[in-house]
């Protein structure tokens, strides 16, 4: 039987890459002690298996001091003035899976002749915040008054994706690792992403958040592709980011779902704080998080009364239990984005794609699958 020489520095430093606990995984490798000791040596078939349960690649185990991995995009993430550290194999293989289905949409765009979007990189962190906006909004066809007519957040955010959809962003929402449901996103990690590119620009969705915090991230991820640049972020309404392009992109977002003109004149001043902020949270379709960040912009809240009240809501808003489910090819095509969905189906049926590379960039196995997915998003052969 073969065995593997791996140093045991790179079998703690897997552990630790995914956040597991060294007694728990001794559990299911019995051998784990010895071979952190080396005192023994894990067999290739161990090493594998470990590997997957670790979620590192299996080449990684061959260096001879653990790597020092970076987030590919730049990192707005932070604690308080601090950046965070090491991300976690759950946010890089996001990353690479959005970047692997950007890669290859931008090939398509180019054989069928799709233009670049002509919107990325049209704004600088020195455009007026209202004025960015409203062409954002114009161009979305964003209307406040369709909005305030749908009945759920659920409405909102869909409306809010199909419509940067049909703008050309690919908008993809997920709550897991690409459709293995036991590796499940973090929102107190990273709230979203975006990547620029003017053939594929693409929004990525923490779909663990609640739906009003991914009605915020939408928005705060578009105003980054505004500026033709790529992002991670975990912003918050609250926040007002040191960094200026995060402060710029926050500002817009803010802009973009709640005008701050337009909740100056809705803003009952002389009601109860937390029912008037339910009651534009419902007009707006944003958390009430977004709307106590508004009323403190209209010169409702002082800095301190923000603070105080957005901790309170964010606690009363950690209590209420989520629900899921849904239609599961709907979910589906909201993990690729419809319009990603849409040409790897097209592209398959046409022949300029193989089946095992659409399943591959879809996230599943079955053709049975790849057929109903095709009919749910409007691709019928």
């Amino acid at each position: 039987m073969t065995r593997v020489p791996v140093k045991s520095e790179m079998l703690r430093w897997a552990c630790q890459r995914a956040g597991l606990d060294v007694d728990a995984l001794a559990q299911r490798f019995p051998g784990l002690p010895d071979w952190l000791r080396e005192d023994a040596q894990p067999t290739l078939r161990q090493l594998e298996d470990f590997a997957k349960a670790t979620h590192a690649p299996f080449g990684y185990f061959f260096l001879l001091e653990p790597p020092v991995e970076r987030v590919p995009i730049p990192d707005f993430r932070t604690i308080g003035a601090e950046t965070i550290g090491r991300p976690t194999p759950d946010l890089l293989d996001t990353i690479y899976i959005c970047q692997q289905r950007q890669e290859w949409y931008c090939d398509y765009a180019r054989v069928t002749g799709e233009r670049p979007f002509p919107l990325v990189g049209s704004a600088k962190p020195t455009d007026d915040v209202v004025k960015v906006a409203a062409e954002m909004r114009d161009a979305l066809a964003f209307d406040l008054e369709e909005r305030r007519q749908m009945p759920t957040w659920v409405d909102a955010l869909r409306r809010f994706i199909e419509q940067a959809d049909n703008l050309g962003i690919l908008v993809m929402v997920n709550g897991v690792v690409g459709s293995n449901n036991r590796r499940k996103l973090d929102p107190s990690e990273f709230r979203g992403f975006a990547l620029s590119d003017p053939l594929a620009p693409v929004v990525f969705i923490n779909g663990a958040d609640s739906k009003a915090a991914q009605m915020f991230t939408l928005a705060h991820e578009l105003a980054h592709l505004w500026l033709g640049e790529s992002a991670l972020t975990d912003v918050e309404p609250r926040s007002a980011p040191t960094n200026v392009v995060e402060n710029w992109c926050n500002r817009v977002a803010a802009e973009l779902l709640a005008p701050l003109a337009v909740v100056g004149q809705e803003y009952k001043r002389r009601a109860p704080l937390q029912e008037e902020s339910s009651r534009l949270a419902r007009r707006f379709k944003v958390s009430t998080l977004v709307i106590l960040r508004r009323i403190h912009d209209a010169g409702g809240l002082t800095r301190d009364q923000l603070w105080q009240e957005y901790d309170a809501e964010l606690a009363r808003l950690q209590d209420i239990p989520r629900t899921s489910g849904g239609n599961f090819y709907l979910t589906t095509a909201a993990r690729v984005s419809k319009r990603f969905a849409r040409a790897v189906v097209t592209s398959t049926w046409e022949g300029r794609s193989s089946f095992t590379e659409a399943l591959h960039l879809l996230g599943f196995r079955k053709m049975s699958t790849f057929h109903e997915l095709g009919r749910s998003v409007g691709v019928v052969v």
